[in-house]
């Protein structure tokens, strides 16, 4: 973005706040919250949903057996639990928290139920991780017990898929589009806008797609939403910042963003290409330029705080004149021409644009090629691509390595979208050996790692008790509240 463009931008944003709408005060106490996102969610069946939007919403509307605490270990959220053996594991539900929103009660049998259905699901992205369950037997209404076909010290960790009802469930009801849970926030209905209802006040919260980042900007300092959060360019988070009826809080974050490759190209699986493309990125200066504050350049999926984290995984530096001389070595003839998909998102573009100018010193021409949301992430989905830009968000557990990178976890049996075969890092994963597993993988360079996202939020005067989190989800929406004093 250029700084007249930008000039331009803050003199509307300067003319609009001229026209900011200021509800009285008892009508702000009884409105719904308005949040202005990027992106709509796709799918709200937690069986289904991997786009950041579907998942931070399906925890707002469902809950699962477990969650996970601030140093990313696994707590209860529905039940507690106790390795019975080193192949079975027996579930206590939490009776107060079991209640469905259309007021049937949440039991044994519908955990299982869930389970069971989740593992015979042949298209769920989430299925593969549950193959190992060999059964699930219920001993009463509050007790159920996994039995699993080999020992998994960390099994309890990957039960966060939300828990459904067995009655809709067996009725082929439609969750991606009418879900129902038991968690803070209840469906009510979804046409054009979402539009949810907290279970223990009554206050709604709608969601508005607005892909424009400039355009969620204006809506904010209008008052025509509440708040928005993060897919901004730091220019316009620093713009907020200054605007007096307007706060903004930002953390460290831990959502990792990449640049995915198509491994199986016959240009791409050569390893001194993927190093060449390594090379070839300045994240510092993509950072500055493109990122907002609290971004911080990234080495592998989890953080290095992790307790699977690698602190010794060291950024590949920027180094155009390396990467070209990779290239020759590699047997490629200069320059090499490569598609790089992405959305149509502002931010997105912009820093395809600016990825596109660093490679070209190194020999690369990037050629961009920026799809509508749905339709890019369905080519993600499918592997029709050569090289694509996402971010992996909320991600607990080390398992997402075996499901991302593991030979027999290719879409959609897994969410290994680059087809990436390595029979050494296999072992590893076997062994569940992270250290080694997160060193094979920055060695081989299945993906090119780039940073973990800081997050923030921007809100208007009224809003109180909410605050960003550092996998940037929208849990706070359980308490956010409108303060008219």
């Amino acid at each position: 973005m250029k700084w007249p463009f930008l000039f331009y931008i803050l003199c509307l944003i300067n003319l609009a706040a001229c026209d900011r709408q200021v509800l009285p005060d008892n009508d702000v106490q009884n409105a719904a919250i308005k949040f202005a996102i990027a992106q709509s969610p796709l799918n709200l069946d937690p069986r289904y949903a991997t786009d950041a939007s579907s998942e931070r919403i399906c925890r707002l509307i469902y809950q699962s057996l477990v969650d996970f605490d601030a140093s990313m270990r696994p707590i209860p959220q529905l039940a507690t639990w106790n390795a019975v053996s080193a192949q079975a594991y027996q579930f206590n539900l939490i009776l107060s928290r079991n209640v469905f929103h259309h007021h049937e009660p949440l039991t044994a049998d519908d955990v299982k139920a869930t389970y069971d259905s989740l593992v015979g699901l042949k298209d769920s992205p989430h299925a593969s991780e549950f193959a190992n369950i060999h059964h699930i037997a219920v001993q009463n209404q509050d007790t159920l017990t996994f039995y699993l076909k080999q020992p998994d010290a960390h099994f309890a960790e990957k039960l966060i898929i939300g828990i459904l009802p067995k009655r809709l469930i067996e009725a082929g009801h439609d969750f991606s589009r009418q879900p129902v849970g038991n968690g803070a926030l209840a469906f009510e209905h979804w046409q054009n806008q979402l539009r949810l209802k907290r279970v223990a006040d009554g206050q709604e919260v709608v969601f508005h797609e607005v892909k424009d980042s400039t355009v969620r900007v204006l809506k904010l300092i209008k008052g025509e939403v509440d708040l928005i959060q993060g897919d901004l360019p730091p220019e316009l988070v620093k713009y907020l910042q200054s605007q007096p009826d307007i706060k903004v809080l930002s953390t460290t974050g831990s959502n990792f963003s990449y640049l995915g490759l198509n491994v199986q190209h016959p240009v791409l699986s050569r390893l001194k290409v993927r190093q060449a493309l390594a090379h070839a990125i300045d994240r510092e200066a993509l950072i500055r330029q493109v990122m907002v504050p609290d971004t911080r350049v990234a080495g592998a999926i989890l953080p290095p705080e992790h307790y699977a984290g690698n602190a010794d995984l060291r950024a590949y530096t920027y180094n155009p004149r390396m990467a070209r001389q990779l290239l020759i070595e590699a047997g490629i003839q200069l320059p090499l021409k490569l598609v790089y998909k992405t959305s149509t998102d502002a931010q997105r573009v912009r820093f395809a644009t600016i990825l596109q100018a660093q490679m070209r010193p190194a020999g690369i021409d990037l050629q961009i090629n920026s799809l509508d949301w749905g339709t890019f992430f369905s080519d993600i989905k499918h592997g029709n691509f050569e090289l694509y830009g996402l971010t992996w968000v909320g991600i607990k557990t080390p398992e997402i390595y075996e499901k991302a990178f593991g030979s027999e976890y290719f879409t959609p049996r897994g969410v290994n979208r680059g087809r990436y075969r390595d029979a050494t890092l296999d072992a590893f994963l076997l062994e569940k050996d992270w250290r080694s597993v997160t060193l094979r993988i920055h060695q081989q360079l299945p993906y090119i790692p780039l940073w973990y996202e800081g997050q923030f939020v921007a809100f208007n005067r009224h809003i109180k008790n909410y605050a960003p989190k550092s996998d940037g989800n929208w849990d706070d929406l359980a308490t956010i509240s409108h303060d008219a004093h």
